[in-house]
């Protein structure tokens, strides 16, 4: 469940005209309330980050993997976000960029740290 009462979807005309281009579906970046913000474009605040719940968080980090074309393993993520036509199956070979890859890591380390 994202942060606040609701999500919105944030569309970039040159993503959605290169990915038009490469034939690959538009991804577009996921944008929470209550501080968190859009999940490719800037490095989460660990302070707001560490308030969140453990369904939070999994949903915030999901969402990351979602954008990206990461095919779900798990019944919970099957069930909450679409296999169709994702790409990857491996994060290793996902397209992720760096804002993406520190906000997934600190994700993940807050949730060790909760027991999650």
């Amino acid at each position: 469940m994202p942060v606040g009462s609701g999500k919105f979807m944030r569309f970039g005309a040159a993503a959605i005209a290169v990915a038009s281009l490469l034939g690959a579906p538009a991804v577009e970046a996921a944008c929470f309330e209550s501080g968190v913000g859009c999940t490719d474009d800037h490095k989460m605040p660990d302070s707001v980050l560490r308030i969140l719940s453990c369904d939070v968080l999994w949903t915030v980090r999901n969402t990351i993997f979602d954008e990206n074309g990461y095919c779900f393993r798990t019944a919970k993520a099957r069930a909450v976000f679409s296999n169709a036509g994702c790409l990857y199956s491996s994060v290793a070979h996902m397209p992720l960029n760096a804002f993406e890859v520190a906000n997934i890591a600190t994700i993940g380390e807050i949730e060790r740290e909760k027991g999650c």
